[in-house]
């Protein structure tokens, strides 16, 4: 519930000021499991795909928005997925993740894992990729352009004068494979969605 109504007040707010452009949500299905992917250079990245989004949107996340005051009643009354970047072992993190598509929701993973310290896209970790293979949930790749200028990592302030543009694209099933070349793919697919 609390999803909903933040998604309607501040999402509405977000879509109005900093949203442009938005392709493809008919790609998005209607119902059952699903991975966003995107590429990941600002705060704002995940704020935008959840405000334009017709579901709900799990995102994994770090520790810091779960330990940080300003986000981290957003990331428990949302529902977030923790993941503990300081520790090795993020099996706890990925038995949430299956667990929330088995119930047929929407997991938004950054396969960079960080945001972008220069707004270009970097390599991907082989998380996303492995965690689609085993459940067989397809993958929806998401390019997003323009939130690294609305609100790079080293701003403490969003700009109010820049815009972004979100694409997303057909969803895409991966078959067994090398998971570093799958993960390659994968990022291929988000650098079209961003031309």
């Amino acid at each position: 519930m609390f999803y909903w109504i933040l998604k309607y007040t501040l999402g509405f707010l977000i879509k109005l000021i900093w949203v442009e452009k938005v392709c493809g949500l008919e790609n998005i299905p209607k119902n059952g499991p699903v991975i966003l992917c995107a590429n990941h250079s600002s705060y704002f990245d995940f704020l935008t795909i959840a405000s334009v989004c017709p579901r709900g949107v799990y995102f994994l996340a770090g520790e810091v928005f779960f330990e940080k005051w300003q986000w981290r009643w957003l990331m428990k009354l949302t529902k977030q997925i923790k993941v503990d970047r300081r520790i090795k072992d993020k099996s706890d993190s990925v038995n949430n993740v299956f667990d929330y598509l088995k119930k047929g929701r929407m997991v938004g993973i950054f396969p960079e894992g960080t945001r972008s310290a220069d707004g270009k896209i970097h390599n991907f970790y082989n998380g996303a990729v492995r965690i689609a293979l085993e459940s067989d949930a397809p993958i929806i790749p998401v390019g997003i352009s323009g939130t690294y200028e609305i609100m790079s990592r080293y701003d403490k302030f969003p700009r109010f004068n820049k815009k972004c543009v979100l694409n997303f694209g057909k969803k895409i099933y991966f078959e067994d494979g090398r998971i570093n070349l799958l993960s390659k793919r994968l990022k291929s697919y988000i650098i079209k969605l961003l031309n």
